[in-house]
C-alpha cells in the first residue's frame, strides 16, 4: 500500500518540476543559444550530483557501464538540446503538449523490443491521454498560425528517447540506485557537454547582462529540474512500471500551461477539456 501511495507523490513533484521546466528552458533562451542552454544544464546538473553522489558511481558494476552510457545518451544528453531548439521556434506550452507522446512510445517500444507486456487498461489510458493531447496540439495550431510546426518532430524524435531510456532503466538498471544511475549518467555527459559549450561563443558572451541573467534560469533547471528530478524519475520507475512513470508527461502539460498563462500564453476552453482528457488518461494508465 505504500508504495501505491509513495509512486503517486513522487509522480505529482515530477510534474510540477518538469512542467516548470519549459518556462525555464523559455526564459534562458533569452540570453543563450540553443546549444549553449543544452550544455549548461547537462553542466549544473552533473556539478551538483557530483557534490552529492560521487561515491554511488562505485556501486555501478563494469557490466552495467554500457547501460549507463546508453541512458545518458536517451534519457538526457539529445533530448536537452532537442527540446531547447524546438522552442526556438514553439511555445513552451505547447512543446510540454508534444512531450506527452512519450508514453504511447514508450509502450510500442516496451512490447517490441523489451519483452514488456501492459494490460488493456494501460493502453486505453494511453490512447485517451494521446487524444487528449491532441485536442491541445490541434487548438495550439489553431491559435498560433504564426510558430513553425516543422520544430515538433524534434520534440517527437526527443519523446521517443525517453521511451527507450525508462524501458533500458526498467530492464537493465533496476537494481541499482536511482543516485547512481542519475550521478552514473551525468559523469559520461560531463565533458561531451563542456566540448559543445567551448564551441559556442558563449565565453564570450558570459559578461553580458541578459546572458548571466539567462544563467539563473538554467541553474535551477539543472539543479532541480534535471539532477533532483532524474533520481525522482529513476525511483518512479523502479516502484512501477514504465508506462506510468511515463505517465507524468500528461501531467506536465497542465502545470506547464499554467506557467505559460503567467507568461501571456492563453488557454483556450478547449486546451482545458483537453487537459481533463489527458487526467483520465494517467488514471487508467496506472490502474491495476
Amino acid at each position: 500500500m505504500m508504495t501505491k501511495q509513495l509512486k503517486w507523490v513522487y509522480l505529482l513533484v515530477l510534474s510540477l518540476i518538469w512542467g516548470s521546466s519549459f518556462i525555464l528552458i523559455k526564459k534562458g533562451l533569452v540570453g543563450l543559444t540553443a546549444f549553449q542552454l543544452g550544455s549548461l544544464r547537462i553542466i549544473f546538473a552533473a556539478l551538483f550530483l557530483f557534490l552529492i553522489g560521487f561515491k554511488s558511481l562505485l556501486k555501478i558494476p563494469s557490466h552495467q557501464w554500457k547501460y549507463v552510457a546508453l541512458t545518458s545518451l536517451f534519457g538526457t544528453f539529445v533530448p536537452a538540446y532537442l527540446f531547447a531548439i524546438a522552442e526556438t521556434q514553439i511555445d513552451s506550452s505547447i512543446t510540454a503538449i508534444l512531450n506527452s507522446l512519450t508514453p504511447l512510445n514508450t509502450l510500442i517500444l516496451g512490447a517490441a523490443f523489451f519483452g514488456i507486456t501492459f494490460r488493456r487498461s494501460q493502453i486505453w489510458g494511453v490512447i485517451i491521454g494521446l487524444l487528449g493531447s491532441m485536442l491541445l496540439v490541434f487548438n495550439g495550431a489553431v491559435n498560433h498560425p504564426e510558430q513553425n510546426y516543422y520544430y515538433a518532430i524534434l520534440v517527437l524524435i526527443a519523446s521517443i528517447c525517453y521511451a527507450v531510456n525508462v524501458n533500458l532503466i526498467k530492464k537493465y538498471l533496476s537494481d541499482l540506485t536511482p543516485l547512481s544511475i542519475t550521478t552514473g549518467n551525468f559523469f559520461i555527459l560531463l565533458f561531451p557537454a563542456l566540448g559543445i559549450l567551448f564551441f559556442t561563443d558563449f565565453f564570450n558572451v558570459v559578461h553580458v547582462e541578459k546572458v548571466q541573467h539567462s544563467l539563473w534560469f538554467i541553474l535551477v533547471l539543472g539543479v532541480l529540474g534535471t539532477g533532483i528530478a532524474n533520481v525522482i524519475f529513476f525511483k518512479l520507475i523502479q516502484v512501477s512500471s514504465p508506462v506510468f512513470a511515463t505517465s507524468v508527461t500528461y501531467l506536465i502539460p497542465i502545470v506547464a500551461f499554467f506557467w505559460g498563462l503567467l507568461d501571456n500564453e492563453m488557454l483556450t476552453f478547449v486546451q482545458c477539456i483537453g487537459a481533463f482528457v489527458i487526467l483520465i488518461g494517467v488514471y487508467l494508465s496506472a490502474k491495476k
